[in-house]
């Protein structure tokens, strides 16, 4: 049975909008943590994915491309996403009520919890795709980042893999100082690489149909690796 029929079944349980949902989701599954993963982070990035549309004020063409983009799904089960993307865009509800509740089903290890990031990938990647990052979209991810326990320094590292190529900062990146030897820029592209594998996000709760997140963020991660690469390599 695939994640989204799961979501579907459950939205047909729960009443009260989204913020139900996810309390359903926390009691459902609560013998299976994996899937419980798995089905939190597909309903956060649909549910959160429509929030920002609702504070951007407009869905553009290359934001629904590139939504579908990162969430590859068969054609017939398209409809249980749009349901869920409108129950979220029509709720009362705050998003930052529904980011509270997503950022408690990672435990008490938020503010580690990996998922939160590929989450807030997934929400820049569909933000960007019309070429620009409005104002209202910056606030919404800035917001979301926050209640996520994601500390600035770490988010100016996941809004620069997210710039127009070649505009973003490598060093924030990567996370490296500008001082930093050649071996210890090359030593935290590794890291972040293997950290970024599909296999990795897949462990720790990502869908299959998600992983266009990690394909995206390696790729910002090799062009800064180049970059940094061709102006400090000892000759």
């Amino acid at each position: 049975m695939s994640i989204l029929v799961r979501i579907s079944e459950l939205l047909t349980r729960a009443s009260g909008g989204v913020s139900a949902l996810v309390e359903a989701v926390r009691t459902a599954f609560k013998g299976d943590p994996e899937l419980r993963r798995r089905v939190a982070f597909s309903i956060a990035l649909i549910a959160l994915s429509a929030k920002m549309a609702k504070a951007d004020g407009i869905v553009t063409p290359d934001e629904v491309r590139a939504f579908h983009e990162i969430f590859s799904v068969p054609r017939e089960e398209m409809r249980n996403v749009a349901r869920l993307y409108d129950l979220a865009k029509k709720d009362v509800a705050g998003f930052e009520a529904y980011a509270r509740q997503m950022a408690g089903l990672c435990g008490s290890g938020r503010p580690n919890c990996a998922m939160l990031e590929d989450i807030l990938d997934g929400l820049f990647h569909i933000a960007k795709a019309d070429g620009v990052l409005h104002d209202g979209e910056q606030a919404f991810l800035a917001r979301v980042a926050e209640i996520f326990g994601i500390s600035e320094r770490h988010y100016a590292q996941i809004r620069a893999r997210h710039v127009a190529a070649g505009e973003g900062d490598p060093y924030i990146l990567l996370g490296v100082g500008r001082d930093a030897p050649f071996q210890e820029i090359r030593r935290r592209y590794r890291e972040l690489v293997a950290e970024s594998h599909p296999d990795r996000l897949i462990a720790r709760g990502v869908p299959e149909e998600f992983i266009a997140i990690a394909n995206t963020r390696v790729a910002a991660l090799n062009a800064a690796y180049e970059q940094l690469e061709k102006s400090r390599r000892p000759a």
